[in-house]
């Protein structure tokens, strides 16, 4: 990813991948450490940006919930078969 990368850009890529596989398996990884973050993200503390992008693009609560953290914990869920 280029530092340049607008947070739309973004979007539609997660939007891209989403119509295809389903929000379901979607979700937000933590490699900001070592990665190339866009200039508009920068650190976790854009996440609010990425996040209110996401909604102007139509995503409700529902879909930034899954994206954001009850992706990940279904499928650790299944992983450790808790």
């Amino acid at each position: 990813m280029e530092p340049d990368t607008p947070l739309s850009e973004i979007v539609r890529h997660i939007d891209y991948i989403a119509r295809r596989i389903g929000i379901e398996h979607v979700a937000f990884g933590s490699d900001f450490d070592g990665a190339i973050m866009p200039l508009d993200l920068g650190d976790v503390a854009g996440m609010p940006k990425l996040l209110n992008t996401l909604r102007e693009y139509g995503y409700d609560e529902d879909a930034l919930r899954k994206i954001t953290h009850e992706n990940w914990v279904r499928v650790l869920r299944k992983t450790w078969k808790q």
